[in-house]
């Protein structure tokens, strides 16, 4: 291949031919920002890369990587379903992402078992619009808004009080222009407080300081390439530098304060996740906001303000930038970032990221709303091994009921938690104090915190089995019961057999990692059930 230096417009429509999925302009960028492939300039000045340094990139570490994770995974998977063809801008489409929750699947893969399509691996037709679907381990609510799309009734059930509050966001109606009011009118006067009160210059200075000193000492993406190629020790040469600036910095580091403290009210009350993981400032505006949200009289406004608020917080947490989704230790001054390769430093106000949540929540809230059909959607809180839906369903919504009642659920589409990976509670823990919700840690199945040994994964057996055995009682004798599931342990037959069911069919797809970090794929199956009659 020749060496054709092109710009990284012509870069993306080059690599998503080569490759046979969409690659975008800010794939390449990637590639340049992290050192992946050679930064050049076009006459213009604009980032351009050399076309066979990029197929060389690609060659060895996407289609080496792909054919050895094909290797291992095994041949009988279904390559299709891994749906890694996709943006994640696609798999993370309008209410998807109102809010971050680990562990969930991408709703392309609810869609395939919900709509009417066949093929070769799905051959028959297992739900139609008007039909109830339900899903017993609701999380964030992906089966409820994919089946609303598809015409499909639904029904969610979750012990987490706060999983059952990002659902109910996503799945509610709203007046739009009347929220687009209430929450701009919010977002400007948590703002204005943040302003009045707290010292913003000291920020603004504080970055300008860390620019100046990042590019003198970790010039980019010269300082990535010699790290890649071990040309520097990057932790030891890291280190070295942040004791140099906080050393050069420390009389100005130590003026960080607020302007009006009669406006600050007394934090003893606090509970300890909010004081261990935020800043002072970061907190008061958390409060404000949450002031805000007090005085609003309607309730599904009120919910939603939360989940804004809510995603504000997660993204502002004190914690370095690889730690964001796993909390190790609080950080609250500059620090080396290793995702990052220079001197960063943690969030000290949530005013962007509210500005950024609130106008990202109104657009995806209408383009959710020109796709949902006319149906019913019903998220109950409460504990899928012995909730009576009929009843919960008749007491929340009695014209659901009528409909329920005479036609019950077609079947399940759900992800049971996997054995000893998530504490579905504490993902959330800042939203949970935020809020004053009470967490049912003990009801969880399968937590992080039981491990994965054998008495855990009897537990897990039994209260998987439970609730299996509980929803039978409102599906229809014919009903699919549809279970994505990493099942390592091969628990899932024994589930089945104790639950009253038959697995009458497996699908399995392979989970590939579709961002640039080297994380290792797996394969999940979805077991295709029905009652053992």
């Amino acid at each position: 291949m020749s060496e054709e230096i092109v710009s990284i417009g012509r870069a993306s429509e080059w690599a998503t031919e080569y490759l046979g999925r969409p690659v975008t302009i800010s794939n390449i960028s990637y590639l340049v920002q992290y050192a992946k492939v050679k930064k050049y300039n076009l006459e213009n000045r604009k980032v351009a890369v050399n076309l066979a340094e990029l197929k060389h990139y690609y060659d060895e570490a996407v289609i080496k990587k792909q054919e050895s994770w094909k290797k291992r995974l095994g041949s009988d998977l279904n390559w299709a379903l891994s749906f890694d063809q996709l943006r994640e801008v696609d798999t993370t489409k309008h209410v998807h992402r109102l809010h971050p929750y680990k562990g969930k699947f991408i709703p392309q893969l609810v869609e395939y078992f919900l709509d009417t399509h066949v093929n070769t691996f799905k051959k028959e037709i297992f739900f139609n619009q008007g039909d109830i679907v339900l899903d017993p381990f609701m999380g964030s609510g992906t089966t409820l808004i994919q089946a609303s799309e598809l015409g499909l009734h639904s029904i969610g059930i979750d012990v987490s009080n706060f999983n059952c509050l990002i659902s109910k966001v996503k799945t509610n109606d709203y007046d739009l222009k009347q929220i687009e009011t209430i929450l701009l009118n919010a977002l400007h006067n948590t703002l204005n407080f943040s302003n009045n009160v707290f010292d913003s210059e000291f920020d603004m200075e504080l970055k300008k300081r860390l620019e100046t000193f990042n590019k003198l000492n970790f010039p980019n993406p010269e300082f990535k390439k010699k790290v890649i190629e071990g040309k520097i020790n990057e932790n030891e040469y890291g280190q070295e530098k942040l004791r140099i600036f906080l050393t050069e910095n420390s009389d100005f580091l130590s003026k960080n304060g607020v302007r009006d403290k009669k406006n600050l009210t007394n934090e003893t009350q606090l509970e300890s996740f909010l004081l261990k993981w935020y800043t002072k400032r970061i907190r008061y505006e958390l409060h404000d906001y949450i002031r805000r949200i007090n005085v609003v009289e309607d309730e599904k406004t009120k919910s939603l303000m939360r989940i804004i608020v809510s995603r504000t917080a997660r993204s502002c947490r004190a914690t370095t930038h690889s730690d964001l989704a796993t909390l190790r230790e609080p950080q609250f001054g500059p620090y080396y970032c290793k995702k990052h390769r220079k001197l960063c430093t943690p969030v000290n106000s949530i005013s962007r990221h509210l500005k950024k949540n609130t106008l990202d929540t109104l657009k995806r809230l209408k383009e959710y709303s020109l796709l949902k059909k006319m149906v019913f959607t019903q998220v109950i809180h409460g504990d899928s091994r012995s909730i009576d839906i009929f009843r919960e369903v008749r007491r929340e919504n009695p014209q659901f009921y009528r409909l329920l009642a005479n036609e019950k659920i077609s079947g399940i589409f759900t992800s049971p938690p996997y054995v000893g990976q998530i504490d579905y509670h504490e993902q959330h823990a800042y939203a949970y104090e935020l809020f004053n919700i009470q967490r049912e840690d003990e009801k969880e199945i399968g937590p992080l915190y039981k491990g994965q040994g054998e008495v855990a994964r009897k537990e897990y057996v039994e209260g998987v089995s439970k609730v299996l055995s509980n929803m039978s009682r409102f599906i229809k004798e014919d009903g699919n019961y549809f279970i994505v599931a990493n099942d390592k342990f091969n628990l899932y037959p024994q589930i089945a057999k104790k639950s009253g069911l038959v697995i009458v069919n497996q699908f399995k797809r392979p989970v590939l990692n579709r961002t640039e970090r080297d994380r290792q794929p797996y394969s999940e199956i979805i077991f295709h059930m029905k009652k053992d009659i």
